[in-house]
Order: structure tokens, then sequence, then C-alpha cells
């Protein structure tokens, strides 16, 4: 089942009214219309001095009686059009809600009654007409969704700096705690690399193995720090394995 639409109409708006009608609409007083008409009777007009609270009440009815006198504003009888300049008796003269409308646009274009106007309309400033500020209302929601997508995307463009400014700062971090050999630890490596050396610019037969190599050094060099049977098969491994992972082979 469809859902009624409450906007499709104004519940303040009739087909056409007589001028007290209208100007009681005008003034904001529906809900003192059954008062306003039972005071008034016959008379065309609001008794001077009746409504003292509503000043403007018989204000606006002597305009729109006026605009219908000079031409300014179409009428009719009992709610049908008739030619301009004929003939109707003033009780039932009525004027259309469309004609009053078009007449409250041009004579008072600041005047936006609610019978006569929507929300979007009374809340336009007289110089924007309605479709206008419905092209304006559309170019902003447009711009809305712009800025929401470049808002989401700096969102994401931060995020991803933070996460890389956190992953600098972390191997940052690391290097930082990267100590450099101690003076011990230089001479054991010192020390090998020359013994090593020393074994390279003296060839000779038998050095086939670590462990033949090992056992020379220690012999040679064992009284140098570092220059050890344990310490030196611990160094060998570990540089075995180094060049394994870096070359992922090593000679046999």
């Amino acid at each position: 089942m469809e859902n009624y639409d409450s906007n499709s109409c104004n519940t303040l708006e009739r087909l056409y009214y007589r001028p007290i009608e209208a100007a009681l609409r005008w003034c904001n007083l529906i809900s003192h219309e059954t008062q306003i008409l039972d005071t008034m009777g016959a008379e065309l007009l609001p008794p001077t001095g009746a409504f003292p609270q509503w000043p403007c009440l018989r204000l606006n009815t002597e305009k729109i009686w006026s605009a219908i006198h000079d031409g300014e504003l179409a009428y009719g009888r009992d709610g049908k059009t008739v030619t301009q300049g004929e003939t109707v008796r003033k009780d039932r003269m009525t004027v259309k809600h469309t004609d009053l409308r078009v007449w409250m646009q041009k004579t008072y274009p600041d005047q936006k009654p609610k019978f006569l106007f929507d929300e979007i309309e009374r809340s336009t400033h007289p110089a924007i007409n309605v479709d206008a500020f419905r092209a304006l209302q559309a170019d902003r929601d447009a711009l809305k969704v712009r800025i929401d997508k470049a808002e989401e995307w700096a969102k994401a463009t931060v995020a991803e700096k933070n996460a890389l400014r956190a992953e600098r700062d972390s191997l940052r971090a690391m290097v930082g705690r990267q100590e450099s050999p101690g003076p011990r630890s230089e001479t054991t490596y010192l020390n090998m690399i020359g013994a090593m050396l020393a074994m390279l610019l003296n060839p000779r037969p038998g050095r086939d193995s670590s462990a033949a190599i090992i056992r020379e050094l220690v012999s040679n060099y064992g009284d140098k720090p570092g220059i050890s049977k344990a310490s030196l098969e611990n160094k060998f491994a570990e540089a075995v394995r180094s060049l394994q992972a870096d070359v992922g082979a090593y000679p046999s």
C-alpha cells in the first residue's frame, strides 16, 4: 500500500476565498477564523476597534479589496472567475488561490503567508525564485558529496602517512639498538682475519677441512684472544650460515 504524501497539499489552502478569509490567513489567524467571521457577520471589513489585538487584519482585508477594485487582482463569483468589470454582489465575491498567490508575489514579495507558500518558498529571499533556490540546493548537495569524498581521501592519506611514519620510527629504533662491536670483540675478529690471511698467503697441503684449519690456527695463534678451538668452531659455523643465507650455497 502506498504511503500517503502529507506534503501534496496545504491544510490551510482552499481553491478560493472571500477577501476576509484570505486576510485572516494572511495574518496567520486561521485558529480564530470562527470568532472573526461571527463577529463580522455580514460586514465586508472587520469593524473598527473590533480586533485591537490584530491591527493588520482590517488593513490586509482593505488591501485585497483595493486590488480587486483596481483590477490588480482577478475576482469571481462563489469561486468561479468572471470577466473583469462584471458586477458581482460583494458578499459573493471571491478570489482564487492561484490568482491571490501571483498577486502576493508581485505586490508584496516580502510577504510569504503559510497558506500560499511552502516552507522552502517562505525561507527563500524574495530576489531568488523557487527554481533558482532548488538549483542552488542541488549544487550545494553535489558539493557536499565531493567534500565528503575529499574528507575520506584525506583521512585515508593521513592514516597511511602515520603508518609509514610509525614504521620509519620503528626502523630507526631498531638501527639505534644495533651496537658496534666492543674492543674485545673487534680484537677477536681482527685476530681471526689476520690468522686466516697468513694461512692464505702461505698455502700448504693438508688444509682440506674446517677441523684441519682450526687445528693449525690454534697451534700457531692459540695465545691470541679469540683463537681457540671452541671460538673458531662457533664463528666458522656462524660464517657458513651467514653465507648460505646470502648466496644460498657454500662451497664444499
